[in-house]
């Protein structure tokens, strides 16, 4: 299963002391630029792709250390996701399938910011602070996007696990979703699925297929979906598991990279951002429609009614529409699992409100980043998680799904048997590891046949507040701080109080700022009960952070 193609070059007693002769000669040919400083994120490291070879190299060193770490088989990600093509990244996976462990972002930071003589004292230090265990073998996955230099940067990743004696198995092109769970179906021992494409393939098929077994049929067009790929690597792995689903279901690809750049005015960041749709797809009123992002774990659903006006269906509405629909199993089921929605200050106040006051459905609130999500979706029998930008998925306890997985088998009881394997069929179904356009998709557009919802119908379930998102340019960003789930500015002093002020003016008003976590600007986020007050709320928040919090240049003007 494994290639190791350069290990060769590197033999010796099991590299147990690290052959750092071979690390300084392979380490100079993946040179740091001098004075580039990155550091690892949410979203891994991302830059220009020129200046990325040494990072590459160097997270396929600390990918090594982290396999040894934790004795398990680590992932590695080639991707810049809905950055444009001439950037690219990487991220690294934990064995569950899960983001780096906060305590390792910070060695990858210094990993990648060493200078070239510091490299082996910084990887003596890492060895020792996470307890690495060198005798152990290292196994690395590799995944990576359809970006030019996406190959030629993972190359580099291969020396940097090669010259530490570590083993990799290459996936080539992959979404990122895809390997997170290749990552997890190794580590579990094949318990999560086969840890092959064939094995997502046909797992997400066959409970997909499942679920629609049991739809009314409503006829042809309800199981047409238009899907822009922007142009990535989405339209690849989609379109080799056409062929697997159902053949009524109808699904076609636009924007699958033969012609244009990836993201370029298409893909899900730019419907969300800009609110219309993406260039090269065909929209006829009232057609289903998503976008994904480049990597493919982002998904927004959208249509054109017949006045002409665009409606985004985004991860408020996903979170929503998926439960409405697992709390109506639940109910059939007559378990008392505890089940909560998990969203970012970013969530539309219609989507919370709704999912407080008419659903029921407990909410929390936490801070922007996928990793802080996931985190707290896992305190429940079944966290559903979303942030706005279509990033998510559906968590379920252990002891959920063995009990879910019981019922379907044991219960006696005709409607509450019926009811469990539908639950059982959607567990198979979500990708837990991450949120996955792919696996998003599916689940939407089982929910949708088998309520016999259209999308408008869908869409009608709550109507969004009228909202802006704006930027300010500010001299250092880390003079904002804030609390409350990024909800209340700590710092400066006196910007909350100005914003609080401000929001008596507005009817069902909010608003929030927060630093930005890759460039020195501050995000400002207002909603109000009409689009003309949530422009002027966003635009008076905005010259408050430009007056309190060092703004730059010319002051914001009005939208």
């Amino acid at each position: 299963m494994y290639s190791c193609a350069t290990c060769a070059r590197f033999s010796g007693p099991a590299l147990a002391e690290m052959d750092f002769e071979a690390l300084k000669k392979y380490s100079a040919l993946h040179p740091k630029p001098a004075g580039l400083a990155l550091q690892y994120g949410t979203a891994g490291f991302r830059a220009r792709a020129e200046q990325l070879d040494h990072i590459m190299f160097r997270m396929g060193l600390l990918a090594v250390l982290r396999s040894k770490a934790v004795a398990s088989t680590i992932g590695i990600m080639v991707t810049a996701s809905h950055n444009p093509e001439e950037d690219n990244g990487i991220k690294l996976v934990d064995p569950l399938g899960e983001m780096l462990h906060p305590s390792w972002e910070e060695y990858a930071t210094q990993l990648a910011n060493a200078e070239e003589e510091e490299l082996q004292s910084i990887i003596t230090e890492i060895c020792q602070q996470a307890a690495v265990k060198q005798h152990k073998d290292a196994s690395v996955f590799i995944g990576r996007d359809t970006r030019p230099s996406s190959e030629k940067l993972s190359q580099s990743v291969i020396d940097g696990i090669s010259v530490l004696g570590g083993q990799y198995h290459d996936y080539g092109l992959v979404t990122t979703p895809q390997l997170h769970y290749l990552v997890c179906c190794q580590n579990t021992q094949g318990q999560y699925g086969k840890a092959t494409l064939e094995g997502y393939y046909e797992k997400l098929s066959k409970a997909f297929a499942e679920l629609i077994k049991q739809a009314p049929t409503s006829g042809e067009h309800q199981r047409q979906l238009k899907v822009d790929c922007a142009n990535g690597i989405g339209a690849l792995k989609l379109s080799e598991m056409v062929s697997y689903f159902p053949k009524e279901v109808l699904i076609q690809l636009y924007n699958d990279g033969t012609k244009e750049k990836l993201n370029h005015l298409c893909g899900a960041d730019f419907v969300k951002v800009n609110q219309k749709p993406p260039r090269g797809l065909d929209m006829k009123p009232n057609e289903r429609c998503c976008s994904f992002d480049g990597d493919a774990d982002r998904i927004v659903y959208y249509y054109v009614d017949t006045s002409g006006q665009f409606h985004l269906m985004d991860g408020d509405k996903i979170a929503t529409l998926i439960s409405i629909f697992l709390k109506e199993l639940l109910a059939k089921v007559g378990q008392s699992f505890e089940m909560a929605v998990v969203q970012t200050a970013y969530a539309n106040g219609s989507s919370t409100r709704y999912l407080e006051q008419t659903l029921k459905v407990p909410v929390h609130c936490v801070k922007t980043g996928v990793k802080h999500l996931h985190h707290k979706a896992q305190e429940f029998d079944i966290g559903v998680y979303f942030e706005a930008n279509g990033h998510g998925t559906v968590l379920f306890s252990k002891a959920a799904e063995t009990k879910i997985r019981q019922l379907a088998k044991e219960e006696k009881d005709a409607e509450k048997r019926e009811a469990a394997k539908v639950l059982e069929n959607m567990i198979d179904l979500i990708n837990q590891t991450v949120g996955d356009a792919v696996s998003d998709m599916l689940v939407i557009e089982a929910i949708l046949a088998l309520k016999g919802l259209t999308v408008q119908q869908w869409d009608a379930i709550y109507t969004d507040l009228p909202n802006r998102l704006l930027k300010v340019q500010v001299a250092d960003r880390r003079v904002i701080s804030t609390a409350d789930a990024e909800r209340r500015a700590v710092s400066p002093a006196g910007l909350q109080h100005k914003i609080d002020a401000l929001l008596k003016s507005y009817q069902l008003a909010r608003a929030f700022v927060r630093p930005s976590g890759t460039e020195d600007v501050v995000r400002v986020y207002a909603e109000a009960d009409t689009q003309e007050n949530a422009d002027a709320l966003a635009h008076e928040v905005s010259l408050a952070v430009y007056h309190l919090a060092g703004g730059k240049g010319e002051p914001p003007q009005p939208i």
